[in-house]
């Protein structure tokens, strides 16, 4: 079974072609590190709860939109090693100097809520 990576963001809404320029960047620098797909979408049918939702995760603000990303990866030991080269590339300066100026992240990476995820059910999927 696959492992996921899931995020929620909260997005300007102005940043909408700034947040999909640094996702194909940053993006394809994971499948290049072994990612089987990432997805990136931008909220468009996103309900505020009475309890709790989307928006209150990641207290979005006015004039933001909430995106909720992930990326399967064959297995945890695929991810881990990608998130430590990638940690690596940060510390060193690299992963900046690759992204360049489409590298700044287009909205508050404080209030990202992310995780991984052992896929328990995939129908429609890989095996």
């Amino acid at each position: 079974m696959p492992y996921i990576d899931g995020f929620v963001i909260a997005v300007p809404s102005a940043n909408r072609e700034k947040f999909i320029a640094h996702a194909l960047l940053f993006d394809r620098m994971l499948m290049a590190e072994g990612a089987l797909r990432v997805v990136e979408t931008w909220g468009d049918d996103v309900p505020h709860g009475k309890l709790t939702d989307f928006h209150g995760a990641v207290q979005a603000r006015d004039g933001e939109t909430v995106c909720f990303s992930w990326v399967e990866w064959p297995d945890k030991a695929t991810r881990d090693a990608c998130h430590a080269r990638m940690q690596e590339r940060m510390a060193s300066g690299e992963l900046a100097q690759t992204l360049g100026e489409a590298g700044e992240m287009p909205f508050d990476g404080a209030r990202m809520i992310f995780g991984g995820f052992e896929a328990v059910v995939n129908l429609g999927g890989q095996a």
